[in-house]
């Protein structure tokens, strides 16, 4: 599938999900890794697709989605999000839908990132051609400020994708709920050579963690506090096919990310 990869050093895969997996999964009664139904708790996190992968994100203005620069492959083309939290549930009939176009980072490169070969840049921005209008909308974060983070800091990590494996005959396969849902992970201080454009998220669900998974690409990772959700970075990159252990998420508190994200203020619709 072309959404995973297998380097020498070490085995990522991306989160993004084919669409049409979602469609054909039958959903069972798990929840994402010791996460729960979202329902209107985060109503800026939405589902972002092209009819052929789909992904998650964040509005931080009645114009402006940010998601994951992997999601997709062509700079300008069409997409359509919705804020809904269930669209893809059995006997949904009729889902809002948001079209715009979406712009990857100038300089997102796939697997040119130092270490374990992460991307670089893996930041997007989904400009939609009408207002999407909330009661609240994520935040964007100063610059630097995971650097003012400690160690066990609680993310709130928010999306659409697959919420458990499901074991049995044959391989194993993801499920996914077709709602969106939301879970606590905790924030892993490293000195890694990725970790000035990445976060390390402990998604270990033996120490009551909580976990992005396969669709979950783009979805934002959020610091709760005084009322406020400021997204901290997006989700990017897990390191097993299990959605276990230590997740990767593209930070957006750089300078390289804001100053990308903030040009589109000038462009946006009034």
């Amino acid at each position: 599938m072309k959404d995973q990869k297998t380097s020498a050093k070490g085995f990522l895969v991306t989160v993004a999900l084919i669409f049409s997996a979602v469609l054909a999964t039958t959903g069972v009664s798990y929840a994402i890794i010791n996460g729960e139904p979202d329902g209107d708790g985060h109503p800026y996190v939405g589902a972002v697709h092209n009819n052929v992968v789909f992904c998650s994100g964040a509005v931080i203005s009645p114009y402006l989605f940010v998601t994951a620069a992997h999601c997709f492959n062509y700079p300008g083309e069409q997409v359509w999000v919705t804020f809904d939290p269930e669209p893809f549930a059995p006997g949904r009939r009729k889902v809002l839908y948001y079209t715009g176009t979406w712009y990857p980072h100038p300089d997102f490169c796939l697997g040119c990132g130092p270490g374990l070969e992460f991307d670089t840049n893996d930041v997007a921005v989904v400009v939609l051609d009408r207002p999407v209008d909330l009661p609240e909308y994520a935040q964007l974060p100063t610059e630097g400020l995971v650097e003012t983070l400690a160690r066990g800091t609680d993310v709130t990590i928010v999306g659409y994708g697959a919420q458990y494996y499901q074991t049995g005959d044959g391989p194993r396969e993801p499920v996914f709920l077709r709602a969106r849902y939301c879970a606590l992970a905790n924030l892993i201080t490293s000195h890694q050579t990725n970790s000035e454009e990445y976060i390390k998220l402990s998604q270990n669900p033996a120490q009551e963690n909580g976990g992005f998974c396969f669709g979950d690409s783009g979805g934002p990772d959020l610091l709760e506090e005084g009322g406020m959700a400021t997204i901290l970075a997006v989700n990017s990159w897990g390191n097993n096919e299990n959605c276990t252990g230590v997740g990767y998420s593209n930070r957006i508190d750089t300078r390289s990310a804001l100053d990308f994200i903030l040009s589109f203020f000038g462009k946006a619709k009034k």
